[in-house]
């Protein structure tokens, strides 16, 4: 192989980095290592191709020099044999690999004590007999074994003069190669062209390149910039000279002869790097691929799709180009806010993974985004990689500690308890100022643009695609393998090994013990939402005689079998239990499962319990998640299936209740599609500060992804100051005070100046929850379009709602409130229609059906009239 020598000094030295870049590697001769050149040219992309050569360094201190060259990126540092005269042992920390010795023949025999200290031995002869034989010698004893890391000891001839009489011609660099030595050659006597008295690039290349097949042809792999397989081909010494030529993949076909790769479909490729493997008889291209790939089959290679990292850059470059205007892709592309939210998020969730399957997903998800923002901002995958290359090359460490902000160990440390006296009681304000004031963004209407109005009524973005990729195969797991997965799953997310996974009616006693107060909690909240519920029913059938002798009827039935979602986790719900059991007892439904996770010690809390028997529940499914959905909608050995799933849930149950309802084997429907709590409050100067505070913090503390909003009609700013300060006050005392402080500050405050803005942005958002602290709020509620449920006035907190004024909390959230309604008597029920015509009624509107079947070209509709109006007319 050749190695051009590229003199920095030159004024040809930029078209020579560019004409022999294609080249592994390439010496770099500069007159310092701060020479300005050099330091530019360590900046390229081809900087670990450098082996560079400074005539001098810094007598003070030329390792400093030598680490700074080498943490730049440089392949190797050439030195002199005088700077390993006197002590080889302190450069002993600097990779072997990554250092080269120039030798003068009278330093040849000076070799061994450098041979665990430097890679490549650089010989200074010229083309006589004598230095052939001295450059055999060396190679012998260099070549005797391999590095430690691997890969071979180089030994390269260098002949830097440039008469006729000392340029080796291609004879003896072939010869040269034999012996396994390369060939350093300065670049002013090579040339792309042919040039007289020049050696050209590619016939010099190719001079140590041995072909073992009959047709002299060499196998050639074509590799993209991260070194993926596009195809395997063939090369000949023309095609390879006229590759370097051009600067363009050219190749060899065995029916064509010399293929220019692309110059008849368009799918052309910029070359960037040519190697020779170990044994000398094989290339590989490393090239820039353009069009549509580099298989015929319009893909990207032979040997199929991309895939990983690299499918993902190429599927990314496309859709920054052709993403839909207004669509998801295009707003990650052109909102630089929302995607440094996304890095964070996704950063902050793989910091809390704990399982190694949670922790490739969530690295999965930070890379995504990541590379979606070095895309947005031109920076492509092979920009990355080279950057992690250039770090896994420096030779030099950092400390390696994190900055202050995100120093885990530092803050462990520093909250960590030390003896001292017990202090003196702190005041809850003064406490919460250490951690920071809880507040809401602010708005004022008037000052938003119409666009902006549009942002404030989005909710956080939920990455349905990335959920339902992790709840497909657990779905399909309960689908197949029934309670086996399901005690698997329960296992692996609940922490809980289980025997069973039902409790079946009649409920033991011991598994409902409560105290007294609680019990009548429960039983007075049943009460109030048995009765509202039950007066929604509807027990007569609707009766209508659309004209004579034709009566539609339409009547209630319940479903069947229903499955009911109780969520577990961060909260005790028998609220839940009840909104869900109560309707579907007042329905009718014959059997009723609720699914709840266990707890740690594999019971159910026994206010679920409780409920669960008062509402006549036939299964307790001790299961949650996603596979407690997929077991109820399709059954397993233990658990029924049902008709029906209802109840809210996390974002993973709300992906297996949407999963498995498209199902068609499922034949299972859902109630509504659930998102984070939400809740919007509309505020006049009627309003109390302490009352509208706690609304808000009220659905706050649900959940770090919940959203409140308040609307401020006409406040002067006393007023707003003491909400504003009420939600702090509250929000400090509260026990789930750590999810406040996340959830506030993504919520807002939105000023406006009359109850008509109010009322229009309320329909918009389309809240969960909508809270009228307005005087006289009742006027108001025929103004509503669009909520989950209403709560008027000032004695009237969300709270009652979701416990035991008798509505339902089971409400659309996310905006679905526009064509959801919440769960109710209805929600188990299904409505069937009946018609029943007399042979008058048939007579007076059989004409009307067999046209319009006529119309629509089906007979036999047409003809099933036809045959009885034969014969009520006697035709």
């Amino acid at each position: 192989m050749i190695v051009p020598r590229i003199n920095l000094a030159a004024d040809s030295y930029a078209e020579d980095l560019k004409a022999f870049g294609f080249l592994p590697n390439q010496v770099l001769l500069a007159s310092s290592p701060d020479d300005a050149r050099l330091q530019a040219a360590l900046k390229g992309q081809n900087k670990d191709a450098y082996w560079v050569q400074p005539q001098a360094f810094d007598p003070q201190d030329p390792l400093a020099q030598i680490h700074t060259l080498l943490d730049a990126g440089a392949d190797k540092v050439i030195l002199p044999h005088a700077a390993f005269a006197t002590d080889v042992e302190s450069f002993s920390h600097i990779p072997q690999e990554r250092l080269a010795v120039a030798l003068s023949p009278a330093d040849f025999d000076k070799i061994d004590r450098l041979l665990n200290t430097v890679s490549a031995f650089i010989l200074d002869v010229d083309t006589s007999a004598e230095s052939l034989e001295a450059i055999k010698n060396v190679a012998q004893v260099v070549q005797k074994d391999l590095l430690p890391r691997g890969g071979v000891k180089r030994v390269i001839a260098a002949f830097s003069g440039q008469e006729p009489a000392n340029t080796p011609g291609l004879l003896a660099i072939s010869e040269l190669g034999r012996i396994g030595v390369d060939t350093l050659l300065s670049s002013e006597i090579l040339s792309t062209d042919h040039q007289e008295g020049k050696l050209n690039l590619g016939e010099a290349f190719m001079a140590t390149v041995v072909s073992d097949r009959p047709d002299g042809l060499f196998p050639t792999v074509v590799v993209d910039e991260q070194g993926i397989s596009l195809g395997l081909v063939y090369s000949s010494l023309e095609s390879v000279v006229e590759s370097f030529r051009t600067g363009q993949g050219v190749y060899f076909s065995r029916s064509r002869g010399l293929w220019h790769k692309g110059a008849s479909s368009g799918s052309t490729q910029e070359l960037i790097k040519v190697h020779v493997d170990c044994d000398s008889d094989a290339l590989q291209f490393t090239v820039h691929q353009h069009g549509t790939g580099f298989c015929h089959n319009n893909i990207r290679g032979c040997f199929g799709p991309s895939s990983g990292l690299a499918h993902l850059n190429q599927t990314l470059q496309s859709r920054k180009i052709s993403a839909p205007a207004g669509s998801y892709t295009q707003r990650l592309f052109k909102d630089n806010n929302l995607v440094q939210s996304k890095i964070m998020e996704e950063a902050e969730e793989l910091c809390e993974a704990k399982t190694p399957e949670d922790i490739a997903w969530e690295t999965a998800d930070l890379i995504y985004f990541a590379l979606v923002k070095c895309i947005a901002n031109g920076v492509t995958l092979r920009d990355v990689e080279q950057q992690l290359e250039n770090r896994s090359r420096k030779i030099t460490r950092r400390p390696g500690n994190a900055k202050p902000k995100w120093d885990v160990s530092a803050k462990e440390v520093a909250a960590a308890p030390v003896a001292a006296p017990a202090p003196a009681p702190v005041s809850a304000d003064i406490q919460t100022e250490k951690t920071g004031r809880i507040a809401m963004k602010s708005y004022k209407m008037n000052a938003l643009s119409a666009e902006q109005q549009r942002k404030l009524l989005l909710r956080p973005i939920i990455q349905s695609n990335d959920i339902m990729a992790r709840v497909k195969p657990i779905v399909e797991g309960v689908k197949e393998r029934g309670d086996a997965a399901l005690l698997e799953f329960t296992a692996k997310f609940d922490g809980v090994q289980l025997d069973k996974t039902v409790i079946s009616a009649p409920f033991s006693p011991e598994s409902m013990v409560l105290d007294e107060k609680t019990r009548l909690a429960i039983d007075q909240a049943y009460d109030n939402i048995q009765k509202f519920h039950a007066a929604q029913l509807q027990d007569k059938a609707l009766v209508v005689e659309t004209m004579p002798g034709v009566v539609c009827t339409r009547f209630a039935r319940p479903i069947e079998r229903v499955g009911l979602y109780v969520p577990g986790g961060t909260a005790v719900l028998p609220s839940t239990a009840l909104m869900l059991g109560i309707p579907a007892a007042v329905a009718g439904c014959s059997e009723i499962v609720i699914a709840t996770p266990p707890r740690k010690d594999g019971s159910i809390v026994p206010e679920v319990m409780y409920v669960a028997h008062k509402v006549g529940a036939s299964k307790v499914l001790m299961a949650g998640g996603a596979q407690a959905v997929a077991a109820m909608a399709y059954g397993t050995e233990s658990c029924p299936k049902v008709d029906k799933i209802c109840g809210p849930g996390n974002q993973y149950v709300t992906a297996a209740k949407m999963l498995t309802q498209i199902d068609s084997s499922s034949l299972v429907s859902i109630d509504m599609p659930a998102g984070p709590s939400e809740l919007l409050v509309i505020a006049d100067m009627t309003s109390i500060p302490a009352y509208v505070a706690s609304d808000l913090l009220s659905q706050a503390e649900h959940g770090t992804d919940s959203q409140v909003v308040l609307i401020a009609v006409g406040l002067t700013a006393e007023h707003l100051a003491a909400i504003e300060d009420q939600v702090h006050e509250q929000a400090s005392r509260l026990p789930r005070v750590d999810i406040v402080r996340e959830s506030i500050p993504k919520s807002y405050i939105i000023e406006v100046e009359t109850m008509e803005q109010a009322m229009r942005f309320s329909n918009e958002y389309a809240p969960e929850h909508l809270i009228l602290h307005l005087e006289q709020a009742e006027k108001y509620v025929a103004q509503v379009n669009n909520a989950g449920s209403v709560f008027v006035g000032h004695w009237s907190p969300e709270s009652c709602g979701d416990y035991a004024s008798g509505t339902n909390h089971t409400l659309p959230t996310y905006g679905y409130a526009r064509m959801y309604s919440g769960v109710n008597t209805d929600t188990f029920l299904k409505h069937i229609t009946s018609q029943q015509l007399t042979r008058e009624g048939l007579d007076a509107i059989g004409d009307t059906v067999m046209r319009l079947a006529e119309i629509e070209g089906l007979e036999a509709h047409r003809n099933a009239v036809a045959v009885r109006i034969k014969d009520i007319r006697g035709l």
